[in-house]
């Protein structure tokens, strides 16, 4: 089995051979990073790179990474480490909301060796829920490393006992933005498809017969010649949903190459990563019961995507102004 490796290739990789830089990025050997990539599992932006071509800053690097034989997810350790740009949109003693950045993973898993969500709440000196696997300490939910958005941490026990309950139970609300390829029809509509794991591709999940009940609702907030900008809710919160289900609909997030977006289309967006941002969520507090909604503006490259996206209507209003 195989797991999925995504994040953009850090400023301090750039030239850097394929096989170097792998191996100082997720802490390999460099025969074995060299091994990943005669075997095919290093992409760049989608395309599958030699181990001596050479890595580009900012670009998104994808690698099929083997579990190691008898790897045990109880022996993964936290490392508390800051994480720059990752805000704290609400605290009490019972939980903390964040606003994760792109290139950030919620927990520690094998194979993952950079920043997480909990060790930078450690590293900030922030209590947290012990309950559940020892990685994974406070997680209620996740977002994938390259999404962004808001995420709900228990600090309390009990929070943690009420929080994975409401979700269970589907009531808390999670809404994202996502930019999706060409024009979904209708266009407000639910996507009630079952998702598992990939038949043939383990680091991805699918929409089979015998996979999980998983609903999405969408409805369109604006359109583009190439592309549509929708709001999703999320009834229930399978892995990869909002990007398997659309990419099922063959209208991918614009940038998630690995789902089969268009490169082309991500190239002129400027983007690293999918278009996709959690940008609500809402909850009953675990101790008071009341009502908690938190939202979240998008981040900088979310921004300039869908500002790129606009510009042709921009210039034939210019034109239409002379």
């Amino acid at each position: 089995m195989a797991e999925l490796r995504a994040l953009p290739v850090p400023d301090g990789l750039a030239g850097e051979r394929v096989d170097a830089g792998l191996a100082r990025l997720l802490g390999l050997s460099r025969t074995r990073a060299a091994e990943l990539a005669a075997g095919g599992g290093v992409r760049l932006d989608g395309r599958t790179m030699g181990k001596s071509d050479r890595l580009v800053p900012g670009a998104w690097l994808e690698v099929d990474l083997p579990d190691a034989p008898g790897a045990d997810a109880a022996t993964i350790a936290i490392v508390a480490e800051p994480v720059p740009g990752m805000k704290i949109v609400y605290d009490d003693d019972d939980v903390v909301v964040v606003d994760k950045p792109v290139g950030v993973a919620a927990h520690p898993s094998p194979g993952w060796t950079g920043p997480t969500v909990v060790g930078a709440l450690i590293a900030a000196g922030y209590r947290i829920s012990t309950s559940g696997a020892a990685e994974r300490q406070g997680i209620v939910h996740r977002l994938d490393v390259g999404t962004s958005g808001l995420m709900v941490v228990a600090k309390s026990e009990h929070a943690y006992t009420v929080l994975k309950r409401a979700f269970k139970e589907r009531t808390v609300e999670k809404i994202y933005h996502a930019l999706v390829q060409g024009h979904p029809e209708p266009t407000t509509g639910t996507i009630d498809a079952p998702i598992g794991r990939h038949p043939t591709a383990d680091y991805r999940f699918a929409v089979i017969a015998d996979g999980k009940p998983s609903i999405t609702h969408y409805e369109v907030l604006e359109m583009f010649p190439a592309a549509s900008l929708v709001e999703v809710h999320l009834e229930t919160g399978r892995t990869h949903q909002i990007r398997v289900h659309f990419a099922a609909l063959r209208h991918p997030c614009v940038g998630d190459i690995t789902y089969g977006a268009d490169p082309t289309l991500a190239k002129r967006t400027g983007l690293h990563r999918q278009w996709l941002h959690a940008v609500k969520l809402g909850f009953d507090h675990p101790a008071t019961g009341e009502r908690l909604v938190v939202t979240s503006e998008y981040p900088d490259d979310l921004t300039a995507g869908l500002d790129r996206m606009r510009e042709p209507y921009r210039a034939t209003d210019r034109a239409a102004d002379r």
